[in-house]
């Protein structure tokens, strides 16, 4: 029985320029191994936080082949560990769309699952604006995988950002029971501020299990605020580890023995209805 796997959620203000996003991640990446997390969990858009929404169509990358992907399969195999890469742009089905992609990769570099964010962001009260559907292309399957470390199995469910206000995709994901699920997250100040932690909890609580959510937090160079307060939560939506705002790292003990105590001291998930 696994007693504690370190999981780390690595918080980044990320900038217009690729290059330097990258030499961030790399450095919070090599931080979290240092400090004997197994799994790290990089932002949504943590590659680019462009001046203008198709920014991002210009440094999309095709399936599984770019300087993005490439840099994140090398951080894995360097420090081998499991990385969830945050978000990156990756070329659509469609012209002048992309998907807003989080792969992962394993400790040997190996990419073992896409997936595609499915719900896309749309928020204007009068003073802020978002539709990401300008540029986005919505993805359509949810995503698990299974993940050994140090020998005991685990599995690991994929949610991104705006996805969390969305409590089916999360159940679906729980055909069989996952372990953890990870959030990687961009939301706004304003959002954050009143439904961040409140949602994050609710889902690790709803379905016993631990939460992992890697924000960006800070002023950004192109104007915008996001939220940050990357956190580690447990199966009983205790807050394990925070980051409240700029670069930094939350890390905490993944404990199966924590997580099966309390679906047995409550046992919700096996009176489920429908």
């Amino acid at each position: 029985m696994l007693h504690g796997m370190k999981i780390a959620a690595l918080q980044m203000v990320a900038t217009p320029d690729v290059d330097r996003n990258l030499a961030a991640a790399a450095e919070l990446v090599a931080q979290a191994a240092a400090q004997g997390a197994r799994l790290a969990a990089l932002p949504e858009y943590f590659c680019l936080m462009g001046r203008r929404d198709d920014d991002k169509l210009a440094i999309a990358e095709a399936d599984g082949h770019g300087p993005i992907q490439d840099a994140l399969a090398a951080m894995a195999r360097e420090h081998g560990l499991w990385l969830v890469g945050g978000t990156l742009p990756i070329h659509g089905t469609q012209p002048g769309r992309v998907r807003n992609a989080c792969c992962v990769w394993n400790p040997d570099g190996e990419r073992v699952i896409r997936y595609d964010k499915i719900h896309l962001f749309s928020f204007d009260n009068g003073k802020e604006r978002y539709d990401e559907a300008r540029v986005l292309e919505p993805g359509d399957t949810p995503a698990t995988f299974d993940a050994k470390v140090d020998g005991v199995d685990l599995r690991v469910g994929l949610a991104i950002c705006y996805d969390l206000r969305f409590p089916e995709l999360f159940r679906a994901m729980m055909q069989p029971l996952c372990d953890l699920i990870v959030v990687p997250a961009a939301f706004t100040y304003t959002t954050g501020r009143d439904h961040w932690e409140l949602l994050l909890r609710a889902r690790a609580v709803e379905n016993q299990c631990y939460v992992l959510a890697s924000a960006q937090g800070g002023e950004h160079e192109n104007g915008r605020r996001t939220w940050g307060h990357s956190m580690v939560i447990d199966p009983w939506g205790e807050v394990l580890s925070v980051v409240d705002e700029g670069p930094g790292i939350a890390i905490a003990d993944l404990a199966q023995t924590r997580r099966d105590t309390v679906r047995v001291q409550l046992p919700a998930l096996a009176h489920r209805k429908l």
